[in-house]
C-alpha cells in the first residue's frame, strides 16, 4: 500500500516520461545517490507522520470520535524519483492516499485543562504484494477560554513496517526476496486554535524526528539513512462538529519533503 511506490523494474531502466528529464542535466539541489536515497526514505516515514487533524480540544470532556482519516501521498517529480546516477527510474507515485482509521478520546477536565489521548492503526493487510503495518498514538493537553481561544500541547509517534519486495533483483530473471522497510516518527505540536461556534479553526507547529531502517533482501545489504530527518513540521486546519459528526482537514508540511493534504470524517460518542 504504502512501500510498493518503491518498487522499481529488474533492470535499470528510466519511465518514457522522465527520458528528457534523464538526459537533462540534474537540478541545483542535487547531491548524489546518497541524498536521493535518503531523501525516498525519510519521505515515506513523514506521509505516515500522525499530524493534529484536530483542534487543540478535540472533543467534549468525557467524549471522543471513532472514524477515518485520510492522508494524500503527493507524487514525486522525475528528478526525485532518478536513482543511480539518475540512470533508473522508481515507481514512487503508485498509491495516492494513506486511508487510516483513527481514535480519540476527551477526558473529563481537571480543573481548567482539557486531557486526551488518542490512536490510530492500520492492520498487516497484503495489498499489491506488501504487508504494510502503521501504529499510532498521541497524548495532549489544552487550555480553552470561554471567550474563544484554545492553546495546547501534544506529543505524537508512528510505527510503520513493510515486508515485500521493495529493491527488485538487479539480475534479470534472478528470484524475488522479500525486503523489510521501517520507519518510525515522534515529535511535540505546540497549537492555538479559536472556537467560532460549531467550527475551530488551528494552527499547529512544532518538532518532528524521523528515523529509517532498509534490509534489502536480496544480497543482504542495509541501505543507510545519512541524513535523518529532524526538524519543523506544521499544520493549518480546521475542525466542525455537526452533531455526532466530527469533520476536519488540514494542510500538512515538513519543509522540503512534504506538502500534503488531510481529512478525517469520525462519528462522535
Amino acid at each position: 500500500m504504502i512501500l510498493v511506490a518503491l518498487a522499481a523494474p529488474a533492470l535499470a531502466s528510466i519511465d518514457p516520461a522522465c527520458q528528457d528529464i534523464a538526459d537533462g542535466a540534474p537540478p541545483a539541489w542535487y547531491v548524489d545517490d546518497q541524498h536521493q536515497q535518503d531523501f525516498l526514505l525519510n519521505y515515506f516515514a513523514l506521509v505516515t507522520t500522525l499530524s493534529p487533524l484536530h483542534a487543540p480540544v478535540p472533543a467534549e470532556p468525557g467524549h471522543g470520535s471513532i472514524g477515518l482519516e485520510l492522508s494524500i501521498i503527493p507524487p514525486l517529480s522525475c528528478d526525485r524519483r532518478l536513482v543511480l546516477s539518475r540512470t533508473k527510474t522508481e515507481d514512487t507515485n503508485t498509491a495516492p492516499l494513506v486511508p487510516r482509521p483513527r481514535a480519540l478520546f476527551a477526558f473529563p477536565k481537571l480543573g481548567p485543562v482539557v486531557v486526551y489521548a488518542g490512536a490510530a492503526y492500520v492492520p498487516p493487510i497484503t495489498v499489491f504484494g506488501t504487508r504494510n503495518v502503521i501504529a499510532s498514538g498521541e497524548v495532549g493537553a489544552a487550555i480553552p477560554l470561554e471567550s474563544g481561544p484554545e492553546f495546547g500541547l501534544r506529543y505524537h509517534y508512528t510505527l510503520m513496517k513493510t515486508i515485500a519486495e521493495i529493491a527488485t533483483p538487479f539480475e534479470e530473471g534472478a528470484p524475488p526476496a522479500a525486503d523489510f522497510y521501517s520507519g518510525s516518527t515522534f515529535g511535540v505540536d505546540g497549537m492555538f486554535g479559536w472556537k467560532l461556534g460549531k467550527v475551530t479553526p488551528y494552527v499547529s507547529g512544532g518538532f518532528t524526528d524521523a528515523s529509517t531502517f532498509f534490509y534489502i533482501g536480496d544480497d543482504g545489504v542495509v541501505s543507510n539513512n545519512l541524513s535523518p530527518y529532524a526538524g519543523f513540521v506544521g499544520s493549518l486546519g480546521a475542525q466542525a462538529q455537526l452533531g455526532r459528526l466530527d469533520l476536519a482537514g488540514e494542510l500538512y508540511t515538513a519543509p522540503g519533503y512534504l506538502y500534503t493534504g488531510r481529512v478525517r470524517a469520525s462519528f462522535l460518542f
